[in-house]
């Protein structure tokens, strides 16, 4: 049952002094901002209105999540800092003798809604802040960076070696289900371990003579890895075979019980909890299969396409990009475009998988800009990756008058004059400060890395991180 509203202040709170009542300046603003029914419209396709038991209120859930990002917190960490705080169950609508919800009631709350329950958010917001007319978009600026997804540096051997010992963790979780209890598990782990710690210490050798037969040795043992993947996965789809034809007794089994009235309790969870080990099972031993193949690809001296390469076992959606940073030369996440306009909020953003080019994802953004804020935007500007004559074209069919991007190859000398002119090389500078806007987003709003697996879960990650920046901000130049 959807609820917005919490339950009402206890007797107690009503007979505090004010001193203790107030909110700090931030949250004080904040919580004005997000008093009002708009930020509640979002959430009601998820719910429904009068069956079921009451779900979290969401003005509640609004100011837990933004004091998540806003402070880096986790789940865990959020709650019990909420409920240790006074000022801070004020702020979010808890009684002093209400209970916080429970994390793992914040986690299925964010990940029911989906993104598009976060982009009707950062819709009103933006609409509450053109209402307001404290949103400037006369002048815009674009730029794309890598959110990196929750995972560790890839290797093929690593891959292969997590892969082996998860497919056997999992067949243990169907047979301590119920699920295939005859059926031999063969556990490869300690092989996979041994030959994943033989590549680390061939690879640690400094002998510069022995070099070319230690990569000798490190291909080879990466192939027998690649074997034992192989053979681990061929063993864990005859173990998917019958742990399926006990799940389908158990299912008829349930279906019997229930025409008798009997109760199902205990054998309906551990039926509950076979099905997920299946399901998990399935997916891993694709991964695995798709890892292998792209070992042996590379042992065989081609490189895989990035646009498909696997790199995590639990997101499948995380891909290698390069940006060409020094430090980073690749990183693995999704591809996330902001625009920001005048006063520093941004106006829109956008989240890919893989590394689609930059250029094409311009023209959209400054239309959805335009449609937002009824007028389209003065100049526009952004780095060398948007510099083509499409984009240029793209944008004044919109109504944009100045297109302010450095073109991409050797220019002619008209387009040279052009970039030389002071106010071209004003709006380039002013244009950089899209990179600090980008930087405050990964130190302070969660941008450093995505928590929540998968394309889908990167844009709520992401989503709710600028959410939390344009709350900070707009409340203060609404102030």
């Amino acid at each position: 049952m959807f609820r917005t509203v919490g339950d009402q202040p206890s007797l107690f709170e009503s007979v505090l002094p004010q001193e203790l009542l107030r909110l700090p300046a931030e949250l004080e603003r904040v919580d004005a901002l997000l008093d009002d029914p708009a930020f509640f419209a979002p959430f009601v396709p998820y719910f429904d209105p009068r069956i079921g038991r009451p779900s979290t209120p969401m003005e509640t859930y609004l100011r837990l999540m933004f004091l998540k990002f806003r402070y880096r917190l986790g789940y865990e960490s959020l709650c019990r800092e909420v409920s240790d705080s006074f000022t801070w169950r004020r702020f979010c609508r808890i009684p002093l003798d209400g209970s916080v919800p429970h994390p793992t009631t914040l986690m299925k709350l964010t990940t029911r809604c989906g993104p598009a329950a976060v982009v009707g958010l950062n819709e009103a917001l933006l609409a509450k802040a053109t209402e307001a007319k404290v949103l400037r978009t006369t002048t815009l600026r674009a730029d794309t960076t890598v959110v990196p997804s929750n995972v560790s540096y890839p290797t093929d051997s690593g891959l292969l070696s997590k892969a082996i010992r998860r497919i056997a963790a999992t067949g243990k979780r169907i047979q301590a289900a119920g699920g295939a209890t005859r059926t031999t598990v063969r556990d490869r782990s300690r092989a996979a371990g041994k030959r994943a710690h033989s590549i680390g210490f061939k690879l640690r050798s400094r002998s510069a003579a022995g070099r070319d037969e230690a990569l000798a040795a490190v291909r080879r043992t990466t192939g027998e890895l690649a074997d034992l993947a192989e053979t681990a996965a061929t063993d864990a789809e005859r173990l998917l075979t019958n742990a399926k034809q006990a799940l389908r007794r158990a299912r008829t089994k349930a279906t019997a019980r229930k025409a008798q009235g009997e109760h199902d309790g205990a054998a309906g969870r551990r039926r509950g909890r076979l099905a997920r080990a299946i399901d998990d099972l399935e997916d891993l031993v694709t991964a695995t299969r798709q890892i292998t193949a792209q070992t042996r690809q590379r042992l065989a001296g081609q490189t895989p396409d990035g646009a498909t390469r696997r790199v995590s076992l639990h997101d499948p959606d995380a891909r290698p990009i390069a940006k060409g940073r020094l430090g980073k030369p690749v990183e693995f996440g999704h591809k996330t475009q902001l625009v920001e306009g005048d006063d520093g909020v941004i106006v829109d953003h956008n989240v890919e998988r893989g590394n689609p080019a930059d250029a094409p994802q311009l023209a959209p953004a400054v239309d959805r800009v335009r449609t937002r804020a009824g007028r389209p935007p003065r100049t526009v500007t952004a780095d060398r990756g948007y510099g083509e004559k499409a984009v240029e074209d793209d944008l004044r069919d919109l109504g944009v008058r100045h297109v302010v991007i450095p073109r991409k190859g050797k220019p002619s000398a008209d387009r040279r004059a052009e970039e030389h002119r002071p106010a071209f090389r004003r709006t380039i500078k002013w244009r950089t400060g899209v990179e600090g806007r980008i930087s405050a987003l990964k130190r302070g709003y969660g941008w450093d890395r995505t928590r929540i697996d998968s394309t889908e879960g990167a844009k709520i990650w992401v989503g709710h991180g600028v959410l939390a920046h344009n709350l900070v901000k707009i409340s203060t130049l609404a102030a």
